[in-house]
């Protein structure tokens, strides 16, 4: 697994280029790369300070506690929500949440929305036989 470079080892290399050094000299005298060696000097300069930056990706907001409690109790008192009217009763009650949010949440709990049981399309209407849309171009009345 990737770790930063200790703040000793930065501070080194940010008074070893303060001395005069250069940037290759020092990359290769440390065993990092020139860029890295590049990049500590750059924040030595700015005075960002040489702690090293959060390391680590995106983490999936993820409805817990109270909030999930609450889309599960309305999910129990009427199962039709949709994925939008969830989210606005979340917002109406103080808890901001995407409808993204939901639907990963959702998702996660093992809930699907089929518009019907089959997963089919609508039949013809039960009063009858079906009307062609357009007549048949080879009679003529």
């Amino acid at each position: 697994m990737v770790r930063p470079l200790s703040l000793d080892l930065r501070t080194r290399i940010a008074a070893a280029l303060r001395d005069g050094m250069t940037v290759r000299a020092a990359a290769k005298r440390f065993g990092v790369s020139a860029a890295t060696s590049v990049r500590i000097g750059q924040r030595d300069r700015s005075g960002r300070g040489l702690m090293p930056s959060k390391i680590g990706g995106y983490v999936k907001p993820i409805l817990r506690g109270a909030a999930a409690d609450a889309v599960r109790q309305r999910l129990q008192s009427k199962p039709d929500w949709t994925v939008r009217a969830l989210s606005a009763e979340l917002k109406a009650v103080g808890v901001i949440v995407s409808h993204d949010t939901v639907w990963r949440f959702l998702r996660s709990e093992g809930k699907t929305f089929k518009k019907n049981a089959g997963g089919k399309r609508a039949g013809p209407p039960e009063s009858g036989p079906v009307s062609d849309a357009m007549e048949d171009p080879s009679t003529s009345a």
